[in-house]
């Protein structure tokens, strides 16, 4: 069921996504104090290819003051506004009852997209 919605989930909108977080990724990697930024767009991408069967889960060592102090350089940059497209997004598909599934992934991606340190999207066990 997974797999028929993360296919669902791309072609109807999850490919835009998909590549805008790769292209943020692509673009943040291109110099040395953006590469943990690129990395966490990584991560984002990865979510929004396929988000069903995964849940946001702490990292096992916390990253204590660093991913702190990098989670507030986030939400100053582009955290709140990928934070509050998601929580849109979510709103539009939660107009309809067949959107509900997605609307749900969205919000699993605001929190990610808020606070991408120290936090993690792994497969459901």
């Amino acid at each position: 069921m997974n797999t028929l919605l993360n296919v669902l989930w791309f072609l109807l909108g999850g490919f835009v996504l998909f590549f805008g977080y790769l292209l943020g990724a692509l673009v943040l990697c291109i110099t040395i104090i953006g590469i943990p930024f690129g990395v966490a767009c990584f991560r984002l991408a990865g979510l929004a290819a396929a988000p069903f069967g995964r849940e946001i889960r702490e990292k096992p060592p916390p990253g204590g003051a660093v991913a702190v102090i990098m989670n507030i350089i986030w939400i100053i940059l582009p955290g709140l506004e990928l934070a509050i497209f998601h929580l849109i997004m979510a709103g539009i598909f939660a107009i309809t009852i067949i959107g509900l599934p997605f609307a749900a992934q969205h919000l699993k991606m605001t929190r990610l997209a808020l606070l991408p340190f120290g936090f993690e999207a792994r497969q459901k066990p």
